[in-house]
């Protein structure tokens, strides 16, 4: 797996990600990126132009989303007090850039 650029983003709860990502095959980006992280797929859904996988790292629920008009991929988490846990990310995805 390659990943061009990682971003995180302290305001927005949140880590993008910048990498070749087909939206018909999803999940042959998003699976692999699932193992790189150590997160158990909790759940996915897709719709139209978006995918959105609930994650579970060691009790922190992340969620992985894809946007295919933007060609946007980002990590997000819902609480604050969960941004530790993006930063760990960040040096999990470092060795993929």
């Amino acid at each position: 797996m390659k990943i061009a650029t990682i971003q995180f983003n302290k305001a927005e709860l949140s880590l993008s990600i910048q990498a070749e990502i087909n939206f018909d095959y999803f999940v042959d980006f998003a699976q692999p990126l699932t193992e790189i992280l150590d997160c158990h797929v909790v759940e996915r859904q897709w719709g139209a132009d978006r995918h959105q996988w609930l994650l579970d790292f060691e009790g922190c629920q992340l969620q992985l989303h894809y946007e295919f008009y933007g060609d946007v991929c980002w990590l997000s988490v819902s609480r604050e007090e969960d941004l530790d846990v993006l930063i760990y990310l960040v040096g999990l995805l470092k060795p993929y850039t």
